[in-house]
């Protein structure tokens, strides 16, 4: 991909490339022992910075809303999310680039032992604020209660605090805090698919989000997400497939 001088200046207002880094989501970013970013989306920001011919500027973030809210406020050019209709108005969204299984997790003595028992009037079920699975859960549980811890990370403590019925999230995130505590269970299945993407302030143009959708593209039939992936040691998420192919059953 050669990138044209309108593409540039599209990309970098400001000289650089700014990309939005949640560390809210483990699969996508986490910080090393020296404190700086890494993962998935710190090397694609990078890759995409390096065909672009660009400095790379990293905005990082602790929670999935403040980097939709950061890109949507052009204070990033690029940003990495689950797709979701709600974020479309202002985000111009890539197709996927990596599938992440969102499910449930209860105590060890909880009476709910499938997810479609999870929509109770009784049960709170807790999430991160402005994640994906608080946006798809806010339109599709019609009798649970939602609560909202502050980040992804934290909504283990915050179901743990509140002696909420259900927590909400990434498998491997659940996995890990269910080890770490003890005590609980993750139900079987799951019960969406986040398609995390990547994306641009919609008032970019439509010509910018097309440059940014075949990088993914790219990076995709490459391998480079793959290894990425292995790289950085991810369990629990898996290369989406080529827009336009069908999701995994």
């Amino acid at each position: 991909m050669t990138p044209t001088p309108s593409m540039l200046a599209a990309f970098t207002p400001t000289g650089a490339l700014r990309a939005a880094i949640n560390l809210g989501n483990p699969i996508l970013a986490y910080t090393d022992a020296d404190g700086n970013a890494r993962g998935v989306s710190v090397d694609l920001a990078r890759e995409f910075a390096r065909q672009l011919g660009v400095a790379l500027d990293l905005v990082v973030v602790d929670a999935a809303g403040k980097s939709v809210d950061t890109v949507a406020a052009e204070q990033a050019d690029i940003g990495f999310f689950a797709i979701d209709p709600l974020r479309a108005a202002k985000v111009a969204f890539s197709a996927a680039y990596v599938l992440i299984e969102g499910c449930y997790l209860v105590k060890e003595d909880s009476p709910i032992r499938a997810n479609d028992e999870v929509d109770g009037a009784a049960h709170r079920v807790v999430v991160g604020k402005g994640s994906a699975y608080d946006l798809f859960l806010t339109r599709t549980l019609r009798h649970a209660q939602i609560l909202r811890a502050p980040t992804s990370p934290t909504v283990v403590e915050t179901f743990l605090e509140a002696g909420a019925e259900v927590a909400a999230g990434v498998r491997q995130q659940l996995e890990a805090d269910a080890r770490r505590v003890g005590g609980l269970r993750l139900l079987d299945g799951r019960f969406m698919v986040i398609r995390q993407a990547m994306g641009t302030p919609t008032s970019r143009g439509a010509e910018a989000a097309a440059f940014l959708a075949r990088f993914v593209e790219e990076v995709k039939a490459s391998g480079f997400v793959a290894d990425a992936l292995a790289r950085h040691r991810i369990e629990g998420a898996s290369v989406a497939p080529a827009d336009g192919d069908p999701l995994p059953g």
